[in-house]
């Protein structure tokens, strides 16, 4: 009997030791435990105070991009095939309920290559584009699927860029979710937990990145109506106005005119580095270009020799150097305005480009004093309802009360060990689910003592007594605490951030007490009774 106790406690003790190196590893000195318990405790944004901001996705971008895209490509397989054609053209979608409203109009078709054009489209693009026809031009519009897969594709490929930008800046136990209930909602809640003063980290979140490369129709201009009196007052077909980087000389303002389809866009690049030109010494940003934009990059710089190609980052052109000779999959973005601006502009890039532009909605701060405020009201609460459990439990079960509260006390070590071992983020709410806790886990103990108190009252002895005590009580137990953990589950599925650190703090110490009121405390009575001849339980 002894051995088996000997194997128990063994159990019980080395999974303390666990525990306890989950929360404060193997320290040196005290000012190493408490680093270590600060490193693995991880807080949240309402506890350890930070940044959290709302932003809204302009879908419509990536629709526009898809598109330009499709017509890049088309133009390349009519080329191939000596398909002659008038322009191929997009509309222009501005806000995000006309988003998927995108289509492409093929115009001045060759009548005889009518049905080559149409099979080209047909096995390359019928899975997305519906084709239609009003005379001799050829229409495409984005079937309702497709639509709503690259809304759902953006939004996902925009949650991750921004995840990857934040860990890169070395933003600990930041989070980037959907706001919205439903897959394609395009806001996105961002929490940067001690984050006091997110200037930069904003700058490099609300940066789109959206690199472009653009042919440039003619310019530069020296202002937006030099440009406008120059095509009078209307913009030739297939162009677009964009403003560039102020010039150098009296810092006025310079535009150009471009193409209205991207050559290649940031969608493309592969790698993204900052260096310094040896000659200037000023900063720059080179990037490489995947095979696919490598390809098509090369192919028009070839045909286009000699002429301007603009340098766009968010709709701004950067630089508008003069295609000198074919270029494959490289390039630099120069005006740098020093090394970590160039460092910057790599990482958002090589990051990965955001598919779509961002509007900043909302900001909401949280101080750190007032997270420690939450902290210490949340800890005192804790430690009132646990020295009034405590309390209760020995002046009503009398030295049994021990029993309960030192595994009322190791279920507590479980679930803040729990906590660093799964890198759980600990909320003011999931401080709520602890206290919670320490009622539901008494609980767990009066039931098995009743059980115990009926057991001595139909005649038993204390060793037959706690021993039915606790198997007729235990299937109880198991089924309370699997009811509660389904509720739990709903809650984490359905719930917001916070009911999900609720949801969690609680599922890991319902765990935990299971562990601790029934083997734990079984244990302790078995300990005192083993080896002993005791006529009464004081219970």
């Amino acid at each position: 009997m002894r051995r088996h106790l000997y194997y128990k406690v063994g159990i019980i003790v080395a999974t303390v030791l666990v525990c306890l190196y989950g929360i404060v590893g193997l320290p040196k000195s005290q000012k190493e435990l408490v680093d270590n318990f600060n490193n693995n405790i991880k807080l949240g944004l309402d506890l350890k105070g930070g940044s959290q901001l709302v932003v809204q996705v302009q879908v419509q971008d990536a629709f526009r991009a898809e598109a330009d895209a499709v017509i890049e490509r088309l133009r390349d397989e009519f080329r191939k095939g000596n398909i002659s054609y008038g322009a191929i053209d997009r509309n222009d979608p501005q806000t995000l309920a006309d988003a998927d409203t995108i289509e492409i109009t093929i115009k001045g078709l060759d009548a005889n290559k009518t049905r080559d054009a149409r099979t080209i489209i047909t096995e390359q693009y019928g899975q997305a584009w519906d084709m239609g026809s009003a005379g001799s031009d050829l229409r495409l519009t984005l079937k309702k699927t497709a639509a709503l897969a690259l809304r759902r594709d953006t939004l996902q490929r925009a949650l991750s860029t921004i995840d990857k930008r934040i860990n890169a800046l070395g933003v600990a136990e930041s989070s980037v979710q959907q706001r919205g209930r439903s897959e394609d909602d395009s806001e996105l809640l961002i929490q940067l937990p001690g984050v006091d003063d997110p200037a930069r980290i904003k700058q490099i979140i609300q940066t789109a990145a959206m690199l472009e490369l653009i042919q440039v129709r003619e310019g530069p201009f020296q202002g937006r109506e030099q440009m406008m009196t120059n095509f009078n007052g209307v913009l030739p077909p297939n162009t677009q106005a964009m403003q560039g980087e102020r010039s150098a000389q009296g810092g006025g303002e310079v535009w150009y005119l471009l193409e209205r389809s991207a050559v290649v866009t940031g969608r493309d690049v592969r790698d993204a580095r900052p260096s310094q030109d040896p000659q200037t010494g000023r900063w720059e940003t080179n990037f490489v270009l995947s095979q696919d934009g490598a390809r098509r990059f090369e192919r028009f710089t070839e045909a286009n020799i000699g002429k301007q190609l603009a340098i766009v980052l968010d709709k701004r052109v950067r630089s508008a150097p003069v295609i000198e000779g074919k270029i494959s999959d490289n390039g630099r973005i120069t005006g740098a305005g020093g090394q970590q601006d160039a460092a910057d502009l790599s990482l958002v890039l090589k990051a990965g480009s955001l598919p779509a532009s961002l509007q900043y909605l909302e900001e909401r701060s949280v101080g750190p004093s007032l997270g420690a405020d939450s902290i210490r009201q949340g800890l005192m609460s804790g430690i009132v309802g646990l020295v009034a459990v405590i309390l209760a439990m020995l002046i009503y079960y009398k030295k049994a009360g021990i029993n309960a509260s030192l595994a009322l006390i190791l279920n507590a070590v479980i679930l803040i060990a729990a906590l660093a071992y799964f890198g759980a983020v600990l909320t003011l709410p999931g401080i709520a689910g602890i206290v919670l806790l320490i009622g539901m886990a008494v609980d767990s103990n009066v039931l098995i003592f009743e059980r115990i108190r009926e057991e001595l009252a139909a005649g038993k002895g204390p060793s037959a007594a706690v021993s039915a005590g606790f198997s007729k009580a235990f299937l109880t137990i198991v089924d309370t605490h699997v009811t509660t953990v389904v509720s739990c589950l709903l809650l984490f599925v359905f719930g917001t951030t916070q009911v999900k650190g609720f949801a969690v703090s609680l599922v890991l110490g319902l765990v935990a007490n299971i562990f601790t009121a029934v083997f734990v405390s079984r244990v302790i009575f078995d300990w005192e009774l083993a080896g002993k001849k005791v006529e009464k339980l004081s219970i």
